[in-house]
């Protein structure tokens, strides 16, 4: 049987699950050493005479990859072909607004769709600083979302939003990234042991990465990587990317090399000063750049 074309759902120590277009599911194994499919990845596959095992045999093109430094220097890829990109910030940790706008940012170089959630309106729902972020977010065209994981509040607008897309939920530790993934997979606790013994690896194995099917439709893509995922841009050219309006705006400045932080005829320093961009996240912009341009610099 020739190789057939199937979607990494899972990662484990020394195996893969993999979907096939049949909606059929199989175990399989990597062929050599060069290979490093993850989670969403799409491959070439087949099955491994007299075994029950299928082998990867192609890392297919990916739409898009997200990536991380590892300890030793490397790009480590955490997941691939993802579609969306949900940023969690909540009542409890206080939120840092300048993280989801780095992971917004992120999303943008991506070329991925984001959404921004506040989690935990059971405990705050009326801080005037949360309601003027999201609102800042709505104005320049995200969708921004209230919700109570514990409760269910506004879980159906994330249920709606990942309806037919492949996400990933990124925050903060403690915003409730498990809760809103539990919540999502119709109430229940969030059980690997299933997986782990369709690999054959026995209930002891960890799950590095799992694509969950969701009961409403559509796919999350989680793993303790992905949840804890620290955005880190390669440019001051994806940082200006990564803040839409201003981009957007800053097409009209005087020259084209503007950084948008001290240049005359900066169209974007006007729209700050008449309140067209919200001043928080110019501010939150000229963080993220500085930060991007001290880790340019060789060292």
């Amino acid at each position: 049987m020739s190789a057939i074309q199937a979607q990494v759902i899972a990662t484990f120590s020394r195996r893969m699950r993999l979907r096939l277009a049949d909606g059929g599911e199989v175990t399989a194994r990597i062929k050599g050493k060069r290979l490093r499919p993850v989670c969403g990845d799409r491959v070439d596959a087949e099955p491994i005479a007299n075994e029950s095992d299928w082998l990867i045999t192609r890392v297919l093109e990916r739409d898009n990859a997200l990536t991380r430094p590892n300890l030793r220097g490397q790009t480590e890829v955490l997941a691939a072909n993802i579609d969306m990109l949900i940023a969690v910030a909540a009542a409890t940790p206080d939120p840092d607004w300048f993280i989801i706008d780095r992971y917004l940012a992120a999303a943008e170089d991506l070329g991925v769709d984001a959404v921004v959630v506040f989690n935990k309106t059971d405990i705050d729902d009326t801080s005037q600083s949360t309601t003027t972020a999201l609102d800042d977010y709505r104005q320049i065209g995200y969708q921004a979302i209230s919700c109570s994981a514990r409760l269910g509040d506004g879980m159906d607008e994330i249920q709606n939003a990942v309806a037919n897309q492949t996400a990933i939920i990124v925050g903060q530790s403690g915003v409730g990234k498990s809760s809103m993934i539990n919540f999502l997979m119709g109430g229940e606790q969030q059980k690997t042991a299933d997986v782990s013994s369709k690999s054959g690896e026995g209930k002891h194995t960890t799950v590095n990465s799992v694509m969950l099917e969701l009961p409403g439709g559509g796919r999350v893509i989680d793993s303790p990587g992905v949840r804890d995922f620290a955005p880190a841009l390669e440019s001051a050219a994806s940082v200006i990317g990564g803040y839409r309006e201003i981009e957007k705006a800053g097409h009209d400045c005087r020259f084209a090399n503007c950084r948008h932080l001290r240049e005359p005829g900066c169209a974007v320093k006007a729209a700050v000063e008449t309140g067209a961009i919200s001043a928080r996240r110019h501010e939150s912009y000229r963080r993220l750049l500085n930060l991007t341009e001290k880790l340019e610099q060789p060292t």
